[in-house]
Parts: C-alpha cells; structure tokens; sequence
C-alpha cells in the first residue's frame, strides 16, 4: 500500500523491451535505497512494481504486457524523471489516502494550466471509470494522492499547489499525453453496491 505522497522524481536510467515486457532501471537515493529488498513493491509514476535487481544505487524493475497496456509505463524513455513511492509502513502517517498501486485507466489531459502559483489539470475519464470519479473525492494521479476539484462530462479537474509541482513529475507532461489513474476503491466498492442494489431492486418490483 502507498499513501500517494510522493518521495521523490527519479531518472530513468535504462528501459529494455522485451517480447512481452519491458525493463526499467533507475538511481535511488540513500534514502530510497534503505532496507530496499530484490521483491518489495515501489510505486513508480503510480504503478506497483516489484524489485527484479539492485547493484547499488541502480535498481531494476520488470513490467510486463497487461500493466504497459494499461498505463503510461509503455512510453518511458531514458533520462525522465518519474514518481517514486516507497510501500507504506504501519504506524506511519498517511499523508494522502490509501493507494494500491493498481492503475485502473489512462486519462487524457484535455487542458494544462501551469503558474508560479499553481497548476490546473484537465483530463478526460473514458468509461466506465468515469463513474468512480466525484467533486471533492480522492483520485490517484501519477502516484500522487489530489483531490478533485471539479468533473463535468467526463471531464475531471486537479489543481496542483506549488509545492506537488516541485515534487512531482507533471510538469513535464503536456496536453494529449497520458495520466495513470487510480480511483478510489471504497468509492468504487460503493458504487458498485449501489448500482447492484438499484438493478436487483427494479428486477424484482418492474412486470416482466
């Protein structure tokens, strides 16, 4: 589990295709590196990944077909940055809500607005995820845990402070490039309750 506070934009140092899968290999900090085990989980960009390698500050990830189709990790190039999260420990603060590190869906920014003071994301919801996404509900963006600020057919808005811009890697992404996306499960869970509720509800009160 992460918490979706990012810990820090790491370069790519390699990335090797494969029939199948691809490899990532990044520089960690001292920091990042600390008790770091070949199996723990990272969050990179959003994405639970597990450790293949380490030799030193080099530490390897493998992603395989299913997770590249459904997230931005199939566009990676040496030399970006990207998102790093180690697993949360127990006890630990949650700094943002509780995230899994499964993307569910890429979403298209549709509009960018970057400032001094802050940025406005617009991104495109395709279906069905559109439906776990709620003014003012958590939703994860890259890794990060945000808030959303507004959602209007389809269309969701993030607004970023200063300091999530330094932090992260959004300021290098662009109108029409991908966002990984995780939404909220216990908003999913309810969701679904409800739509399953309403459908066995009408099944048993409408005349066949």
């Amino acid at each position: 589990m992460y918490t979706g506070i990012v810990q820090a934009v790491r370069p790519l140092l390699e990335v090797t295709r494969h029939p199948g899968h691809h490899q990532f290999t990044l520089d960690l900090t001292p920091a990042l590196l600390e008790d770091l085990k070949i199996g723990a989980s990272v969050s990179v960009e959003g994405t639970c990944l597990s450790v293949t390698e380490i030799h030193a500050s080099q530490v390897r990830f493998d992603a395989m077909s299913a997770t590249l189709e459904r997230t931005n990790l199939r566009f990676f190039k040496p030399g970006q940055g990207v998102n790093i999260e180690r697993s949360a420990k127990m006890n630990a603060e949650v700094g943002g809500h509780l995230m899994a590190g499964h993307i569910a869906t890429t979403a298209e920014i549709v509009a960018l607005v970057i400032e001094p003071t802050g940025a406005s994301i617009r991104f495109r919801m395709p279906e069905p995820w559109d439906k776990y996404v709620f003014p003012r509900g958590f939703i994860g963006v890259n890794g990060c845990s945000l808030t959303v600020a507004d959602v209007e057919d389809g269309v969701v808005t993030i607004n970023l402070i200063p300091e999530t811009l330094r932090q992260t890697t959004f300021p290098r992404y662009q109108v029409g490039e991908l966002l990984n996306i995780e939404v909220d499960h216990q908003t999913m869970v309810l969701v679904d309750v409800v739509e399953r509720t309403i459908k066995s509800t009408l099944a048993r009160e409408l005349p066949r």
